[in-house]
């Protein structure tokens, strides 16, 4: 899976982040500030790390300018600062995900397989791995490659299809389509949706749910000129059933 540091000065949290990703399958270090990660970075190379903003000396928002000044490391931004103003300035530092604590950790591991997934297609190899040799060019008249991969844009609500077209969603649209994409391929089920939505349950006789996914299926059709990739899946509720990165 994932080589990944968690920096993080709450020694319990520290200590639930480490145990869940590790369960998971990733390969996780904790670090309890700046210097710690400096030294474990100079021991075991990381592809990810899960950084704190209010950290004992070096903060969350210096480390991460730091790394990405050099580095093409992943950057995921793990913080109880919530404001806009914070958001803002955590991804203009270089955090490719800012998410606000308290976290659903099954939430988090999935924003870490979308972000080693999207950095392991940019970059055949990794900066401190030995890189194989290019490979040849393909010749003139190959097709150039085509993306495949949908896009969700967590800050503006933004659904973007692989070829740069999107669309803007309203509140409900919003979690719906969060809920789907921070699993893709993975049914999520219409009790599940109902809650999200600030319903008590799925009550069969209530088809909202259904109505508000026929109405995102149109304005994808009038956007895109295809249909969305969600699908409903038999007894159980719906799925993106495409490669979604999210941002």
């Amino acid at each position: 899976m994932a080589r990944i540091a968690v920096v993080e000065d709450e020694a319990p949290l520290r200590a639930d982040l480490v145990e869940y990703l590790s369960a998971c399958g990733h390969d996780v270090i904790g670090c309890g500030d700046g210097k710690e990660l400096d030294r474990a970075l100079d021991e075991r190379p990381v592809e990810i790390i899960i950084l704190d903003i209010n950290l004992p000396g070096e903060g969350g928002f210096s480390i991460a300018g730091r790394l990405r000044s050099h580095s093409d490391i992943g950057i995921i931004m793990l913080t109880a600062r919530g404001l806009n103003v914070d958001r803002v300035v955590g991804l203009e530092v270089g955090a490719d995900v800012y998410m606000v604590k308290p976290v659903e950790l099954r939430e988090l591991e999935a924003q870490v397989r979308t972000l080693a997934r999207r950095m392991r297609v940019s970059q055949p190899a990794l900066q401190h791995e030995s890189r194989p040799a290019p490979e040849a060019p393909p010749p003139p008249s190959a097709a150039p490659a085509v993306p495949t991969e949908w896009i969700y844009d967590q800050l503006t609500w933004t659904l973007i299809a692989p070829d740069g077209k999107s669309i803007k969603l309203t509140g409900n649209e919003r979690v719906f389509v969060s809920l789907l994409v921070t699993r893709p391929g993975e049914p999520v089920s219409r009790d599940e949706i109902f809650r999200a939505l600030g319903k008590r349950g799925w009550d069969p006789a209530d088809r909202s749910v259904d109505s508000m996914v026929r109405r995102l299926r149109a304005k994808g059709d009038q956007a895109f000129g295809h249909p969305l990739p969600i699908e409903s899946v038999h007894s159980v509720g719906y799925a993106f059933a495409a490669p979604v990165g999210l941002r």
